[in-house]
């Protein structure tokens, strides 16, 4: 009798165990969330302020996948962007979300924004890069300042303090062996896009960094006042530290006075899901997103290219997307 409970008791783990290993039918993980073609499902967006870029794209793709994958409701909601938005997937108040791969990589482990509390988010996995962020250091075209060294004692706008651009300068001139935090080595005016743009107009200012896309309004429009260059980023002195910058090519006349293409580095505009969400269904999402980018009806949309949906993204990508990717020749890790 012993040896007959012990052999039925371990019949029963045996299959408990096939049965949890086995996961979703997509082949996703064990928490995914049963979905077919054609269940109804009601999904957050979560993307930016709604003066920005993020909440007016993300409309957009939220019409589209309603308008072609029937019963897939996405709701763009207003955030404060990348930082807030981890911590929205984290909580589970937020399906997808809009954010920059260097904040995604942060999230996942415990850094800038998240270091202060040890705040550690692993629900969220990469459906792909989308747009990129470019980091543009800007000078007057008359200007002395050729390369980021020469940045040595200068006035630079750096951005607002602790914003995206501010880091992301921190970081790069760190690299060129420039650091303003208890140093000297320059002085930081800590200013958003339209202020610094003004301080570079008016010679309060040096140079200018701003981190967008391009072309960017408040850089075009210091140009109506005076010409500009942009200083060269070389993209291997950065990813050594920091493996989410790519190398990024700004095309002669972007703005007035650019008169020679410049190399410069980016960051990426990235979509991200919790890992919940349905592998088949992710398929469909990010399917459309690239085949259909005509439909969202947003100029960022012209710039989605799925040959570069991996560029950037040190974080684990969603298996339903990495299935497309894969199938579209995307070198998917």
């Amino acid at each position: 009798m012993r040896k007959r409970t012990v052999l039925v008791l371990t019949v029963l783990l045996v299959l408990s165990l096939l049965v949890g290993c086995s996961g979703s039918k997509s082949g996703g993980s064990v928490k995914e969330k049963a979905w077919k073609p054609g269940d109804t499902v009601d999904l957050q967006l979560a993307t930016g302020g709604t003066g920005g870029t993020y909440y007016p794209l993300g409309g957009g793709m939220a019409k589209l996948w309603k308008d072609s994958i029937k019963g897939v409701n996405v709701t763009a909601q207003s955030t404060n962007a990348s930082v807030a938005n981890i911590r929205l997937l984290g909580k589970n108040e937020a399906d997808l979300a809009l954010i920059q791969n260097d904040t995604a990589d942060y999230g996942r482990n415990a850094k800038e924004a998240f270091a202060e509390k040890n705040e550690k988010y692993t629900n969220y996995l990469a459906i792909a890069a989308l747009y990129p962020e470019v980091v543009q250091i800007v000078v007057r075209a008359d200007s002395n300042i050729q390369k980021i060294e020469d940045l040595k004692g200068k006035r630079v706008v750096v951005g607002a303090a602790a914003s995206g651009s501010e880091l992301a300068f921190r970081q790069i001139a760190a690299a060129y062996g420039l650091k303003y935090q208890g140093t000297k080595d320059l002085e930081p005016l800590f200013l958003g896009f339209a202020e610094g743009a003004t301080a570079l107009k008016d010679k309060a200012a040096e140079a200018l960094v701003i981190v967008s896309g391009i072309p960017n309004s408040s850089l075009a429009d210091v140009t109506t006042a005076t010409t500009v260059r942009l200083l060269p980023i070389d993209v291997n002195k950065v990813k050594k530290d920091y493996p989410f910058y790519v190398s990024h090519t700004v095309p002669k006349g972007t703005y007035k006075g650019m008169d020679a293409d410049t190399t410069v580095v980016a960051l990426e505009a990235i979509l991200v899901a919790r890992d919940e969400l349905n592998s088949d269904m992710v398929y469909e999402m990010t399917k459309a997103l690239f085949e259909k980018a005509g439909d969202i009806g947003h100029a960022k949309a012209k710039e989605f290219d799925v040959k570069k949906a991996a560029n950037g993204i040190t974080i684990p990508f969603h298996p339903g997307a990495a299935k497309y990717l894969k199938e579209k020749g995307v070198n998917v890790k």
